[in-house]
């Protein structure tokens, strides 16, 4: 078990940003509260249309934080993980709206960006990602990616503005067993380190996450020049880079001279999922009928008992029935002979639920 936790964090600007008399749009931020250490990176979008995306990544970064330190508990119990991930773009959701007000902005997607964060309590960790960049796990045999960039072939990413973000955030629940180390960063570090048609992290990025082992203060400075004459001084072109570190003190870090630097390609395949999908649509459409058709059926059965139940013979019952006659009717004897129109319809909701997965693979 670690004795201690150090965090800390680095954004520079690109000197694309630079030559282009651009503010940087990239933004991290470190925080350690109520037992809870967390870093949080995003990359504000580039491009016209996204006029306001440094404020948005600013102020992801630190609502992310904020709601990680202090309601940690309840987030890693949870099991219905999709209702987290809309907790976590409803809450940005109400940070941004207050950015729309102040600035006077006309859409949502003026403050897009992506979304990096790792958090830690006890043993217990929490990782979300969205959108492209890197979260790197390092621990005394290795590196390895812990959660991949999100890019589309043509090289598009997404944010977190966009209406089904919290289709494609990440929400990753684990421990620190055998963890040295977590880095977190942006493609504009990840482009330099990270070879995608591997899956190879560079041994580069283990000696970064140690610069933190004398503490934030001196990391933060160690990373800082790195980024600067390594990452963002590299090219004339380069991107803003961030980079995030949580060093677990006490434990081994890898022998650096030991970790791979080259590794085989990926293999490759011409099936995608969207064909695996595609593959099972007519027996999803089969399948929705028998589901379907046996609720219905069930239905008809209970309907079926019910009229079979003997009448009342004797004559008290026979008056008590006209006198009824003449009330209204109550709820639950008006439904009584009606179908369960949500129990007939399940299976075909389902069934439905399915098909539209399948349509929207392949639209």
């Amino acid at each position: 078990m670690y004795s201690g936790i150090t965090v800390g964090c680095v954004t520079t600007i690109g000197r694309k940003h630079i030559s282009r008399e651009v503010p940087c749009e990239d933004a991290s931020f470190a925080l350690q509260k109520n037992g809870v250490s967390v870093v949080c990176i995003a990359d504000g979008a580039g491009g016209k249309k996204y006029t306001h995306a440094r404020f948005g990544s600013a102020c992801a970064v630190q609502t992310i934080a904020e709601i990680l330190t202090d309601h940690f508990d309840a987030l890693y119990s949870e099991n219905r993980e999709a209702a987290v991930r809309s907790y976590f773009m409803a809450k940005i959701r109400i940070a941004f709206a207050d950015i729309i007000a102040e600035k006077e902005l006309d859409t949502l997607d003026q403050l897009s960006c992506t979304l990096l964060f790792v958090a830690v309590k006890d043993r217990r960790m929490i990782v979300g990602h969205l959108g492209d960049g890197l979260v790197v796990r390092i621990s005394p045999s290795g590196l390895s990616p812990f959660s991949m960039p999100q890019n589309e072939k043509d090289g598009t990413t997404f944010f977190i503005t966009a209406g089904h973000a919290a289709d494609y955030l990440r929400f990753i629940k684990t421990t620190v067993d055998d963890c040295h180390a977590v880095a977190l960063m942006t493609d504009g570090v990840q482009d330099n380190v990270y070879d995608e048609d591997s899956g190879l992290v560079k041994p580069v990025v283990a000696k970064m996450a140690e610069t933190f082992k004398d503490g934030r203060e001196k990391g933060e400075e160690a990373i800082k020049e790195i980024l600067e004459k390594y990452i963002v001084g590299s090219s004339n072109v380069s991107d803003d880079s961030s980079f995030g570190v949580l060093l677990f003190e006490g434990t081994n870090a890898p022998d650096a001279s030991s970790l791979e630097s080259s590794a085989e390609k990926f293999g490759t395949s011409e099936e995608n999922f969207k064909t695996v999908a595609m593959a099972i649509k007519d027996d999803l459409i089969k399948a929705s009928e028998i589901i379907a058709g046996a609720a219905e059926k069930s239905e008809e059965n209970k309907e079926t008992e019910a009229s079979a139940e003997p009448a009342e013979a004797e004559s008290k019952e026979e008056n008590k029935e006209s006198e009824t006659e003449a009330k209204p009717e109550t709820k639950e004897e008006t439904e009584k002979g009606k179908i369960n129109l949500p129990a007939v319809l399940l299976g075909v909701a389902c069934a439905i639920e399915l098909i539209i997965i399948v349509l929207l693979l392949i639209f």
